[in-house]
């Protein structure tokens, strides 16, 4: 009796930790279409960062892809559509001004982690910008970003 309530207990607090632990995984780098073409030009941003709506948007504009040409073949780009469509979120994160695209580093959630860093950090030459996760989550181009991994710059 005690090896089987043993077992039982095991099992049930390991289906109750299962969709916390499925949440914390990023989805973003088991695609390798979007590991490929996203990640050869900056951290490929986990999906749930940001709304399907507003990947719609960003893939929509890829021509003027943050003042870049990001553009894609269509197979690609219907493959990265479809990855972002099942994977981003379902409520807005961003709002960005009129005319814009929506961006991470503006989302409400984005501001609210990232609060306790200088302004002097993100014009430090191997920072240059909010975007670059890479400089301070060292496991980010392999979608970690434990803040025990964390190793901000100083200022």
């Amino acid at each position: 009796m005690k090896i089987a309530t043993t077992l039982l207990l095991t099992l049930g607090f390991g289906l109750l930790a299962a969709p916390v632990m499925a949440d914390s995984i990023d989805h973003g780098h088991k695609d390798p279409t979007y590991q490929a073409e996203c990640g050869s030009c900056h951290v490929p941003y986990p999906p749930r960062l940001l709304s399907r709506t507003e990947w719609q948007q960003i893939t929509g504009k890829l021509d003027q892809h943050f003042g870049a040409d990001a553009t894609l073949d269509d197979a690609a780009l219907k493959k990265i559509n479809a990855f972002l469509n099942a994977n981003g979120a379902t409520q807005a994160r961003a709002t960005p001004a009129a005319g814009k695209l929506p961006r991470i580093t503006e989302t409400r959630w984005f501001i609210r982690e990232h609060r306790e860093i200088g302004a002097g950090v993100w014009k430090k030459p191997w920072v240059k910008s909010a975007s670059n996760c890479a400089a301070c989550h060292g496991g980010a181009e392999q979608g970690g970003f434990s803040e025990d991994d964390v190793r901000i710059p100083r200022q």
